[in-house]
Protein backbone atom coordinates (compact mmCIF):
# COMPACT_ATOMS: atom_id res chain seq x y z
CA UNK A 1 0.00 0.00 0.00
CA UNK A 2 0.92 3.40 -0.47
CA UNK A 3 2.56 5.77 2.45
CA UNK A 4 -0.26 8.61 2.81
CA UNK A 5 0.54 12.17 1.54
CA UNK A 6 1.85 14.42 4.10
CA UNK A 7 0.92 18.24 3.85
CA UNK A 8 4.12 20.31 5.01
CA UNK A 9 3.44 24.02 5.97
CA UNK A 10 6.60 26.52 5.34
CA UNK A 11 6.34 30.28 6.29
CA UNK A 12 8.32 32.57 4.99
CA UNK A 13 9.20 34.85 8.21
CA UNK A 14 10.45 38.14 6.00
CA UNK A 15 7.36 38.42 3.88
CA UNK A 16 4.72 36.39 6.02
CA UNK A 17 4.04 34.32 3.15
CA UNK A 18 3.10 30.73 3.19
CA UNK A 19 4.34 27.96 1.10
CA UNK A 20 2.37 24.43 1.38
CA UNK A 21 3.79 21.59 -0.28
CA UNK A 22 2.30 18.00 -0.33
CA UNK A 23 4.58 14.93 -0.07
CA UNK A 24 2.67 12.10 -1.23
CA UNK A 25 3.57 8.67 -0.94
CA UNK A 26 5.17 7.85 -3.82
CA UNK A 27 7.57 10.45 -5.26
CA UNK A 28 9.15 11.41 -8.16
CA UNK A 29 12.06 12.99 -6.86
CA UNK A 30 14.61 11.36 -4.18
CA UNK A 31 16.39 13.11 -1.13
CA UNK A 32 18.71 15.41 -1.62
CA UNK A 33 21.60 14.50 0.18
CA UNK A 34 25.15 15.74 -0.04
CA UNK A 35 27.40 13.98 -1.69
CA UNK A 36 30.89 14.91 0.34
CA UNK A 37 29.32 13.40 3.75
CA UNK A 38 31.60 11.15 4.80
CA UNK A 39 30.40 7.39 3.48
CA UNK A 40 29.11 6.28 6.23
CA UNK A 41 26.72 9.17 7.33
CA UNK A 42 26.47 9.16 3.44
CA UNK A 43 24.71 5.32 3.44
CA UNK A 44 22.88 5.46 6.93
CA UNK A 45 21.38 9.18 5.47
CA UNK A 46 20.08 7.16 2.07
CA UNK A 47 19.24 3.70 3.23
CA UNK A 48 18.62 3.43 7.09
CA UNK A 49 17.75 7.62 8.15
CA UNK A 50 13.90 7.85 8.83
CA UNK A 51 13.78 10.91 9.54
CA UNK A 52 14.77 12.38 5.66
CA UNK A 53 11.97 12.15 3.19
CA UNK A 54 12.47 10.14 -0.29
CA UNK A 55 15.60 8.34 0.95
CA UNK A 56 15.48 4.49 0.34
CA UNK A 57 14.86 3.75 4.15
CA UNK A 58 11.25 2.94 3.54
CA UNK A 59 12.31 0.81 0.43
CA UNK A 60 14.82 -1.05 2.21
CA UNK A 61 12.32 -2.21 4.95
CA UNK A 62 9.32 -3.19 2.61
CA UNK A 63 11.69 -5.95 0.29
CA UNK A 64 12.72 -7.10 3.80
CA UNK A 65 9.26 -7.47 4.59
CA UNK A 66 8.21 -8.75 1.55
CA UNK A 67 11.70 -11.67 1.44
CA UNK A 68 10.30 -12.78 5.67
CA UNK A 69 6.37 -13.26 4.13
CA UNK A 70 7.77 -15.35 1.51
CA UNK A 71 10.28 -17.26 3.67
CA UNK A 72 7.21 -17.74 6.00
CA UNK A 73 5.06 -19.53 2.74
CA UNK A 74 7.92 -21.60 2.00
CA UNK A 75 7.88 -23.06 5.22
CA UNK A 76 4.76 -24.22 4.96
CA UNK A 77 5.38 -25.71 1.81
CA UNK A 78 8.29 -27.57 2.83
CA UNK A 79 5.60 -29.32 5.05
CA UNK A 80 4.16 -30.89 1.82
CA UNK A 81 6.08 -33.67 0.31
CA UNK A 82 4.81 -33.88 -2.69
CA UNK A 83 5.80 -30.33 -3.65
CA UNK A 84 9.37 -29.99 -1.31
CA UNK A 85 10.85 -33.34 -2.69
CA UNK A 86 11.12 -32.37 -6.13
CA UNK A 87 11.99 -28.69 -5.71
CA UNK A 88 14.60 -29.56 -2.65
CA UNK A 89 17.08 -27.26 -4.98
CA UNK A 90 14.62 -24.56 -5.33
CA UNK A 91 14.07 -24.20 -1.74
CA UNK A 92 17.63 -24.32 -0.57
CA UNK A 93 18.72 -21.45 -3.11
CA UNK A 94 15.68 -19.30 -2.00
CA UNK A 95 16.98 -20.30 1.75
CA UNK A 96 21.07 -19.06 0.58
CA UNK A 97 19.12 -16.09 -1.32
CA UNK A 98 17.24 -14.71 2.04
CA UNK A 99 20.73 -15.70 4.37
CA UNK A 100 22.50 -14.20 2.15
CA UNK A 101 20.14 -10.91 2.05
CA UNK A 102 19.38 -11.23 5.80
CA UNK A 103 23.39 -11.45 6.07
CA UNK A 104 23.67 -8.09 4.45
CA UNK A 105 21.49 -6.36 6.14
CA UNK A 106 22.47 -7.26 9.41
CA UNK A 107 26.44 -6.26 8.63
CA UNK A 108 25.01 -3.24 7.10
CA UNK A 109 23.21 -2.09 10.12
CA UNK A 110 26.47 -2.90 12.40
CA UNK A 111 28.55 -0.90 10.35
CA UNK A 112 26.53 2.12 10.39
CA UNK A 113 25.09 1.60 14.06
CA UNK A 114 27.23 4.67 15.10
CA UNK A 115 25.48 7.12 12.98
CA UNK A 116 22.05 5.36 14.35
CA UNK A 117 20.13 8.35 16.84
CA UNK A 118 19.61 5.08 19.07
CA UNK A 119 23.58 4.15 19.56
CA UNK A 120 25.66 7.14 18.39
CA UNK A 121 25.90 8.53 22.34
CA UNK A 122 26.89 5.38 23.61
CA UNK A 123 30.46 4.75 24.05
CA UNK A 124 30.29 1.37 22.14
CA UNK A 125 28.01 1.86 19.77
CA UNK A 126 28.73 -1.22 17.64
CA UNK A 127 28.08 -3.58 21.44
CA UNK A 128 24.76 -1.54 21.75
CA UNK A 129 23.41 -2.46 18.60
CA UNK A 130 24.65 -6.08 18.58
CA UNK A 131 23.05 -6.76 21.98
CA UNK A 132 19.19 -4.42 21.13
CA UNK A 133 16.85 -6.68 20.67
CA UNK A 134 16.80 -5.89 17.12
CA UNK A 135 19.80 -7.17 16.35
CA UNK A 136 19.20 -10.16 18.21
CA UNK A 137 16.30 -10.99 16.04
CA UNK A 138 18.53 -10.69 12.86
CA UNK A 139 21.40 -12.74 14.20
CA UNK A 140 18.84 -15.42 15.34
CA UNK A 141 16.65 -15.18 11.86
CA UNK A 142 20.09 -16.54 9.88
CA UNK A 143 22.31 -18.08 12.56
CA UNK A 144 20.30 -21.51 11.72
CA UNK A 145 21.92 -21.60 8.20
CA UNK A 146 25.14 -21.28 9.55
CA UNK A 147 25.38 -23.19 12.36
CA UNK A 148 24.24 -26.19 10.36
CA UNK A 149 27.25 -26.54 9.03
CA UNK A 150 29.27 -27.21 11.97
CA UNK A 151 27.15 -28.47 14.19
CA UNK A 152 24.43 -31.37 13.40
CA UNK A 153 20.59 -29.90 13.50
CA UNK A 154 17.66 -31.97 12.96
CA UNK A 155 15.74 -30.37 9.95
CA UNK A 156 12.61 -30.16 11.88
CA UNK A 157 14.66 -28.01 14.41
CA UNK A 158 15.68 -25.83 11.94
CA UNK A 159 12.59 -24.97 10.50
CA UNK A 160 11.49 -24.15 13.89
CA UNK A 161 14.19 -21.68 14.35
CA UNK A 162 13.70 -20.33 11.08
CA UNK A 163 10.58 -18.98 11.92
CA UNK A 164 12.06 -17.03 14.02
CA UNK A 165 12.47 -14.63 10.59
CA UNK A 166 8.75 -13.59 11.45
CA UNK A 167 10.09 -11.63 14.04
CA UNK A 168 12.22 -9.13 11.65
CA UNK A 169 8.79 -7.47 11.09
CA UNK A 170 8.61 -6.02 14.20
CA UNK A 171 11.48 -3.70 13.47
CA UNK A 172 8.20 -2.29 10.90
CA UNK A 173 5.85 -2.89 13.53
CA UNK A 174 7.26 -1.44 16.58
CA UNK A 175 7.62 2.33 15.26
CA UNK A 176 4.44 2.41 13.70
CA UNK A 177 2.80 1.37 17.44
CA UNK A 178 4.91 4.04 18.43
CA UNK A 179 4.05 6.66 16.77
CA UNK A 180 -0.26 5.17 16.75
CA UNK A 181 0.31 5.34 20.64
CA UNK A 182 1.43 8.74 20.39
CA UNK A 183 -1.09 10.21 18.29
CA UNK A 184 -4.19 8.79 20.33
CA UNK A 185 -3.04 9.47 23.40
CA UNK A 186 -6.18 10.50 25.95
CA UNK A 187 -8.26 8.77 23.05
CA UNK A 188 -10.70 5.88 24.02
CA UNK A 189 -10.04 1.93 22.86
CA UNK A 190 -13.24 2.62 20.50
CA UNK A 191 -11.59 5.72 18.71
CA UNK A 192 -8.53 3.50 18.37
CA UNK A 193 -9.61 1.08 16.93
CA UNK A 194 -11.29 3.52 14.52
CA UNK A 195 -7.71 5.33 13.99
CA UNK A 196 -6.75 1.30 13.14
CA UNK A 197 -9.36 0.45 10.40
CA UNK A 198 -10.59 3.94 9.04
CA UNK A 199 -8.21 6.56 7.17
CA UNK A 200 -7.83 9.22 9.39
CA UNK A 201 -5.48 11.60 10.82
CA UNK A 202 -4.97 9.65 13.82
CA UNK A 203 -3.98 6.08 11.86
CA UNK A 204 -0.76 7.02 10.61
CA UNK A 205 1.84 4.21 9.34
CA UNK A 206 0.02 1.53 11.61
CA UNK A 207 -3.07 1.52 9.58
CA UNK A 208 -1.63 2.05 6.36
CA UNK A 209 0.13 -1.78 7.95
CA UNK A 210 -3.13 -2.76 8.52
CA UNK A 211 -4.66 -2.18 5.35
CA UNK A 212 -1.54 -4.29 3.56
CA UNK A 213 -2.00 -6.70 5.83
CA UNK A 214 -5.60 -7.59 4.89
CA UNK A 215 -4.65 -6.73 1.18
CA UNK A 216 -2.24 -9.87 1.56
CA UNK A 217 -4.82 -11.84 2.95
CA UNK A 218 -7.54 -11.13 0.33
CA UNK A 219 -5.12 -12.16 -2.08
CA UNK A 220 -3.71 -15.01 -1.06
CA UNK A 221 -7.33 -16.27 -0.04
CA UNK A 222 -8.47 -15.51 -3.57
CA UNK A 223 -5.69 -17.09 -4.91
CA UNK A 224 -6.25 -20.14 -2.98
CA UNK A 225 -10.12 -20.79 -3.80
CA UNK A 226 -8.68 -20.31 -7.39
CA UNK A 227 -5.95 -23.10 -7.07
CA UNK A 228 -7.99 -25.20 -4.80
CA UNK A 229 -10.24 -25.59 -8.08
CA UNK A 230 -7.63 -27.35 -9.73
CA UNK A 231 -7.68 -31.10 -8.63
CA UNK A 232 -3.94 -31.83 -8.76
CA UNK A 233 -3.27 -28.65 -6.50
CA UNK A 234 -6.40 -29.57 -3.81
CA UNK A 235 -5.30 -33.08 -3.33
CA UNK A 236 -1.65 -32.03 -2.52
CA UNK A 237 -2.53 -28.68 -0.66
CA UNK A 238 -6.10 -30.30 0.97
CA UNK A 239 -4.95 -29.40 4.69
CA UNK A 240 -3.00 -26.33 3.68
CA UNK A 241 -6.01 -24.97 1.93
CA UNK A 242 -8.88 -25.66 5.42
CA UNK A 243 -6.27 -24.18 7.77
CA UNK A 244 -5.58 -21.14 5.18
CA UNK A 245 -9.22 -20.61 4.12
CA UNK A 246 -9.99 -20.83 8.64
CA UNK A 247 -7.45 -18.46 9.02
CA UNK A 248 -8.31 -15.71 6.15
CA UNK A 249 -12.05 -15.97 7.81
CA UNK A 250 -10.89 -15.09 11.22
CA UNK A 251 -8.78 -12.53 10.10
CA UNK A 252 -11.70 -10.89 7.92
CA UNK A 253 -14.37 -11.57 10.65
CA UNK A 254 -11.96 -9.78 12.87
CA UNK A 255 -11.72 -7.08 10.46
CA UNK A 256 -16.12 -6.55 9.52
CA UNK A 257 -16.27 -6.42 13.54
CA UNK A 258 -13.73 -3.96 14.22
CA UNK A 259 -15.67 -1.80 11.27
CA UNK A 260 -19.09 -2.56 12.88
CA UNK A 261 -17.84 -1.74 16.16
CA UNK A 262 -16.11 1.42 15.67
CA UNK A 263 -18.51 2.90 12.90
CA UNK A 264 -20.14 5.57 15.38
CA UNK A 265 -17.15 7.43 15.50
CA UNK A 266 -17.38 8.19 11.53
CA UNK A 267 -19.55 11.08 10.45
CA UNK A 268 -23.10 10.07 10.08
CA UNK A 269 -22.69 6.74 12.13
CA UNK A 270 -22.59 8.33 15.60
CA UNK A 271 -25.87 6.48 16.97
CA UNK A 272 -25.28 3.15 18.92
CA UNK A 273 -27.61 1.21 16.72
CA UNK A 274 -28.88 3.00 13.92
CA UNK A 275 -25.13 4.01 13.31
CA UNK A 276 -24.05 0.45 13.22
CA UNK A 277 -27.07 -0.55 11.41
CA UNK A 278 -26.45 1.84 8.28
CA UNK A 279 -22.74 1.21 7.88
CA UNK A 280 -23.81 -2.75 7.73
CA UNK A 281 -25.84 -1.64 5.13
CA UNK A 282 -23.15 -0.21 3.24
CA UNK A 283 -21.80 -1.85 -0.04
CA UNK A 284 -18.21 -2.34 1.69
CA UNK A 285 -19.92 -3.97 4.69
CA UNK A 286 -22.02 -5.97 2.60
CA UNK A 287 -19.09 -7.55 0.80
CA UNK A 288 -17.00 -7.92 4.18
CA UNK A 289 -20.23 -9.81 5.41
CA UNK A 290 -20.10 -11.66 1.99
CA UNK A 291 -16.45 -12.62 2.08
CA UNK A 292 -17.25 -14.46 5.61
CA UNK A 293 -20.93 -15.58 5.04
CA UNK A 294 -19.82 -19.41 2.96
CA UNK A 295 -17.42 -20.42 5.28
CA UNK A 296 -19.97 -19.89 7.96
CA UNK A 297 -22.83 -21.52 6.58
CA UNK A 298 -21.22 -24.64 5.13
CA UNK A 299 -19.64 -25.18 8.96
CA UNK A 300 -23.12 -25.12 10.47
CA UNK A 301 -25.47 -26.79 7.78
CA UNK A 302 -23.09 -28.58 6.30
CA UNK A 303 -25.62 -31.61 8.29
CA UNK A 304 -28.67 -30.33 6.39
CA UNK A 305 -27.82 -28.95 2.88
CA UNK A 306 -24.80 -29.38 0.65
CA UNK A 307 -23.25 -26.29 0.30
CA UNK A 308 -20.22 -27.18 -1.39
CA UNK A 309 -21.33 -24.92 -4.46
CA UNK A 310 -21.29 -21.92 -1.94
CA UNK A 311 -17.83 -22.17 -2.01
CA UNK A 312 -17.17 -20.09 -5.18
CA UNK A 313 -18.91 -17.48 -3.54
CA UNK A 314 -15.67 -17.14 -1.66
CA UNK A 315 -14.24 -15.27 -4.72
CA UNK A 316 -16.28 -12.40 -3.23
CA UNK A 317 -13.40 -11.59 -1.21
CA UNK A 318 -11.53 -10.30 -4.10
CA UNK A 319 -14.73 -7.16 -3.95
CA UNK A 320 -12.82 -6.37 -0.78
CA UNK A 321 -10.01 -4.46 -2.47
CA UNK A 322 -12.49 -1.90 -3.98
CA UNK A 323 -12.49 -0.43 -0.87
CA UNK A 324 -8.71 0.90 -1.31
CA UNK A 325 -8.97 2.56 -4.51
CA UNK A 326 -10.96 5.36 -5.50
CA UNK A 327 -11.55 4.11 -9.42
CA UNK A 328 -14.64 1.98 -8.37
CA UNK A 329 -16.42 4.39 -6.71
CA UNK A 330 -15.54 7.15 -9.82
CA UNK A 331 -16.65 4.41 -11.77
CA UNK A 332 -20.22 4.12 -10.04
CA UNK A 333 -20.60 7.80 -10.04
CA UNK A 334 -20.23 7.99 -13.76
CA UNK A 335 -22.57 5.09 -14.57
CA UNK A 336 -25.21 6.66 -12.74
CA UNK A 337 -24.78 10.24 -14.49
CA UNK A 338 -24.69 8.68 -17.21
CA UNK A 339 -27.10 6.13 -16.89
CA UNK A 340 -29.68 8.10 -19.10
CA UNK A 341 -27.53 8.25 -22.34
CA UNK A 342 -26.14 4.24 -21.69
CA UNK A 343 -29.89 3.02 -21.45
CA UNK A 344 -30.53 4.43 -24.64
CA UNK A 345 -27.69 3.20 -26.17
CA UNK A 346 -28.43 -0.56 -24.36
CA UNK A 347 -32.18 -0.33 -25.77
CA UNK A 348 -30.79 0.81 -29.37
CA UNK A 349 -28.31 -2.49 -28.77
CA UNK A 350 -31.12 -4.79 -27.98
CA UNK A 351 -33.17 -3.94 -30.64
CA UNK A 352 -30.27 -4.80 -32.92
CA UNK A 353 -30.09 -7.91 -31.18
CA UNK A 354 -33.95 -8.94 -31.64
CA UNK A 355 -33.60 -7.51 -35.07
CA UNK A 356 -30.09 -9.87 -36.14
CA UNK A 357 -31.92 -12.92 -33.81
CA UNK A 358 -35.13 -12.56 -36.22
CA UNK A 359 -33.46 -12.17 -39.70
CA UNK A 360 -30.93 -15.13 -38.87
CA UNK A 361 -33.87 -16.91 -38.12
CA UNK A 362 -35.42 -16.09 -40.96
CA UNK A 363 -33.36 -17.00 -43.04
CA UNK A 364 -31.36 -19.92 -41.69
CA UNK A 365 -34.08 -21.61 -40.21
CA UNK A 366 -34.81 -24.14 -42.89
CA UNK A 367 -30.87 -24.57 -44.04
CA UNK A 368 -30.07 -24.92 -40.36
CA UNK A 369 -33.14 -26.23 -38.06
CA UNK A 370 -30.86 -27.37 -35.60
CA UNK A 371 -28.84 -24.26 -35.22
CA UNK A 372 -31.40 -21.90 -35.89
CA UNK A 373 -34.12 -23.29 -34.16
CA UNK A 374 -36.34 -20.68 -32.85
CA UNK A 375 -35.67 -16.57 -32.47
CA UNK A 376 -34.78 -16.78 -28.63
CA UNK A 377 -32.31 -19.42 -29.93
CA UNK A 378 -30.71 -17.57 -32.51
CA UNK A 379 -30.26 -14.28 -29.71
CA UNK A 380 -26.71 -16.13 -28.98
CA UNK A 381 -25.72 -16.07 -32.24
CA UNK A 382 -26.97 -12.33 -32.65
CA UNK A 383 -24.62 -11.45 -29.23
CA UNK A 384 -21.59 -12.67 -30.55
CA UNK A 385 -22.60 -11.46 -34.19
CA UNK A 386 -22.62 -7.93 -33.57
CA UNK A 387 -19.97 -7.84 -30.24
CA UNK A 388 -17.40 -9.06 -33.70
CA UNK A 389 -16.70 -12.05 -31.28
CA UNK A 390 -17.68 -14.53 -33.92
CA UNK A 391 -16.85 -18.11 -31.61
CA UNK A 392 -17.80 -20.43 -35.24
CA UNK A 393 -19.60 -22.30 -33.88
CA UNK A 394 -23.01 -21.01 -35.35
CA UNK A 395 -22.51 -19.52 -38.85
CA UNK A 396 -24.63 -18.52 -41.69
CA UNK A 397 -24.64 -20.62 -44.96
CA UNK A 398 -27.14 -18.74 -46.97
CA UNK A 399 -26.17 -16.31 -49.17
CA UNK A 400 -28.79 -14.23 -48.02
CA UNK A 401 -27.56 -14.60 -44.80
CA UNK A 402 -24.35 -14.13 -44.76
CA UNK A 403 -24.95 -11.01 -46.79
CA UNK A 404 -27.34 -9.56 -43.35
CA UNK A 405 -24.42 -10.98 -41.27
CA UNK A 406 -22.05 -8.87 -43.27
CA UNK A 407 -24.15 -5.79 -42.77
CA UNK A 408 -25.02 -6.19 -39.24
CA UNK A 409 -21.80 -7.02 -38.01
CA UNK A 410 -20.13 -3.51 -39.61
CA UNK A 411 -23.35 -1.90 -37.82
CA UNK A 412 -22.36 -3.93 -34.35
CA UNK A 413 -19.16 -2.47 -34.16
CA UNK A 414 -20.26 1.39 -34.40
CA UNK A 415 -23.67 0.65 -31.75
CA UNK A 416 -21.94 -2.01 -29.41
CA UNK A 417 -18.74 0.65 -28.90
CA UNK A 418 -21.27 3.26 -27.98
CA UNK A 419 -21.22 1.95 -24.40
CA UNK A 420 -17.28 2.16 -23.76
CA UNK A 421 -17.01 4.79 -25.54
CA UNK A 422 -19.14 6.48 -23.39
CA UNK A 423 -17.96 5.85 -20.47
CA UNK A 424 -14.92 6.25 -21.60
CA UNK A 425 -15.56 9.92 -22.10
CA UNK A 426 -17.34 10.56 -18.99
CA UNK A 427 -15.16 8.65 -16.65
CA UNK A 428 -12.03 11.23 -18.35
CA UNK A 429 -14.34 14.11 -17.35
CA UNK A 430 -15.77 13.10 -13.91
CA UNK A 431 -11.89 12.84 -13.01
CA UNK A 432 -11.62 16.35 -14.08
CA UNK A 433 -14.83 17.17 -12.22
CA UNK A 434 -13.27 15.85 -9.01
CA UNK A 435 -9.65 17.40 -9.43
CA UNK A 436 -11.52 20.59 -9.94
CA UNK A 437 -13.66 20.22 -6.39
CA UNK A 438 -10.14 19.41 -4.88
CA UNK A 439 -9.02 22.92 -6.37
CA UNK A 440 -11.73 24.66 -5.04
CA UNK A 441 -11.72 23.14 -2.08
CA UNK A 442 -8.33 24.05 -1.80
CA UNK A 443 -9.30 27.71 -2.68
CA UNK A 444 -11.83 27.83 0.23
CA UNK A 445 -8.92 26.01 2.96
CA UNK A 446 -6.93 29.26 1.72
CA UNK A 447 -9.06 31.53 2.80
CA UNK A 448 -7.59 32.03 6.37
CA UNK A 449 -3.85 31.18 5.32
CA UNK A 450 -4.21 27.92 7.47
CA UNK A 451 -4.32 24.15 6.63
CA UNK A 452 -5.80 22.51 9.74
CA UNK A 453 -5.04 18.98 10.47
CA UNK A 454 -8.53 18.25 9.54
CA UNK A 455 -8.35 20.23 5.97
CA UNK A 456 -5.03 18.55 5.40
CA UNK A 457 -6.24 14.98 5.89
CA UNK A 458 -8.72 15.45 3.37
CA UNK A 459 -5.75 16.58 1.15
CA UNK A 460 -4.55 13.43 1.88
CA UNK A 461 -7.49 11.36 1.04
CA UNK A 462 -8.55 13.13 -2.41
CA UNK A 463 -4.85 12.78 -3.63
CA UNK A 464 -4.35 8.92 -2.98
CA UNK A 465 -7.86 8.32 -4.17
CA UNK A 466 -7.50 10.54 -7.47
CA UNK A 467 -4.09 8.87 -7.89
CA UNK A 468 -2.33 12.22 -8.07
CA UNK A 469 1.34 13.03 -7.96
CA UNK A 470 2.98 15.30 -5.66
CA UNK A 471 3.77 17.62 -8.93
CA UNK A 472 -0.06 17.39 -9.72
CA UNK A 473 -1.13 18.61 -6.08
CA UNK A 474 1.27 20.75 -6.19
CA UNK A 475 -0.17 22.21 -9.24
CA UNK A 476 -3.28 22.51 -8.18
CA UNK A 477 -2.56 24.52 -4.85
CA UNK A 478 -0.34 26.91 -6.42
CA UNK A 479 -3.39 27.46 -8.77
CA UNK A 480 -5.81 27.60 -5.93
CA UNK A 481 -3.16 29.63 -3.90
CA UNK A 482 -3.17 31.93 -7.00
CA UNK A 483 -6.42 32.33 -7.40
CA UNK A 484 -6.73 33.44 -4.07
CA UNK A 485 -4.33 36.15 -4.07
CA UNK A 486 -6.41 37.44 -6.89
CA UNK A 487 -9.70 37.46 -5.27
CA UNK A 488 -7.70 39.41 -2.42
CA UNK A 489 -5.64 41.91 -5.07
CA UNK A 490 -8.45 44.52 -6.41
CA UNK A 491 -6.74 45.66 -9.33
CA UNK A 492 -6.64 42.22 -10.96
CA UNK A 493 -10.91 42.13 -10.53
CA UNK A 494 -12.63 42.89 -13.58
CA UNK A 495 -13.71 46.19 -13.23
CA UNK A 496 -17.57 45.18 -13.52
CA UNK A 497 -16.85 42.92 -10.42
CA UNK A 498 -15.16 45.65 -8.35
CA UNK A 499 -18.14 48.17 -9.42
CA UNK A 500 -20.45 45.18 -7.79
CA UNK A 501 -18.92 46.08 -4.32
CA UNK A 502 -19.13 49.98 -2.82
CA UNK A 503 -15.38 49.01 -0.54
CA UNK A 504 -13.91 47.57 -3.78
CA UNK A 505 -14.87 50.42 -5.70
CA UNK A 506 -13.69 53.09 -3.24
CA UNK A 507 -10.63 51.05 -3.00
CA UNK A 508 -10.25 50.57 -7.02
CA UNK A 509 -10.64 55.03 -7.32
CA UNK A 510 -8.13 55.83 -4.48
CA UNK A 511 -5.46 53.71 -6.17
CA UNK A 512 -6.36 55.34 -9.28
CA UNK A 513 -6.07 59.00 -7.67
CA UNK A 514 -2.66 57.49 -5.89
CA UNK A 515 -1.55 56.57 -9.40
CA UNK A 516 -2.26 59.97 -11.32
CA UNK A 517 -0.69 61.38 -8.28
CA UNK A 518 2.45 59.46 -9.13
CA UNK A 519 2.74 60.07 -12.61
CA UNK A 520 2.54 64.34 -12.19
CA UNK A 521 5.40 63.57 -9.84
CA UNK A 522 6.93 61.38 -12.45
CA UNK A 523 6.28 63.34 -15.75
CA UNK A 524 7.39 66.93 -16.86
CA UNK A 525 4.05 68.63 -16.19
CA UNK A 526 4.37 71.70 -18.63
CA UNK A 527 4.84 69.02 -21.40
CA UNK A 528 2.04 66.61 -20.06
CA UNK A 529 -0.21 70.14 -20.29
CA UNK A 530 1.12 70.62 -24.28
CA UNK A 531 0.27 67.23 -25.30
CA UNK A 532 -2.74 67.24 -23.19
CA UNK A 533 -4.27 70.33 -25.23
CA UNK A 534 -2.93 69.27 -28.62
CA UNK A 535 -5.51 67.80 -30.69
CA UNK A 536 -7.80 68.10 -27.95
CA UNK A 537 -6.41 64.67 -26.05
CA UNK A 538 -7.81 65.90 -22.97
CA UNK A 539 -11.15 68.25 -22.48
CA UNK A 540 -10.32 70.97 -20.58
CA UNK A 541 -12.53 69.48 -17.24
CA UNK A 542 -10.41 66.60 -17.86
CA UNK A 543 -6.74 68.71 -18.11
CA UNK A 544 -8.38 70.66 -14.99
CA UNK A 545 -8.95 67.51 -12.70
CA UNK A 546 -5.25 66.44 -13.79
CA UNK A 547 -4.05 70.25 -12.32
CA UNK A 548 -6.67 69.75 -9.42
CA UNK A 549 -4.78 66.49 -8.15
CA UNK A 550 -1.42 67.11 -8.51
CA UNK A 551 -1.98 70.55 -6.15
CA UNK A 552 -3.42 68.57 -4.08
Amino acid sequence: MESPPKVIIQKNEADSSTKIMVQIGVHNSRANIDEDLPLRKWLYSWLLDPNIDNNYQKDVDRWISSLIVLNLFVLLFEHVPAIFEPNKHLFHLFDMFSVIVFTLEYFMRLCLAAEDEEFKNSKYPYLKYITSPFAIIDLLSVMPFYLQAFISIDLRMLRFLRLLRILKLFRVLIPAYKEFKLANQGRTFRQKIHALVFPSIYGGSLQGIFDTFIVVWVIVSVIAVVLESVFAIHYILNIQFIILDTVAVAVFTMEYCMRIYSCVEEPGFEKAILGRFKQAKTTSSIIDFLAVLPFFLEVFLHHLFDLRFFRVFRLLRLLKLTRYTGATSTLTTVIAREWPVLAASAFIMLLMVVLTASLGYLFEHDAQPEKFENIPQSIYWAVITLASVGYGDISPITPMGRIMTIILALLGIGIFAIPAALLSSAFTDQLRIERETLKNELYDMLADGIISPEEADIINREAKRLHLSEEEVQRLIEKAKYDRELKDDIAGLPLHKIAASPTHAVEHFKTLMSQIRQLGIMTDKAEFEAAALDNARLSPKELGLWQFINKT
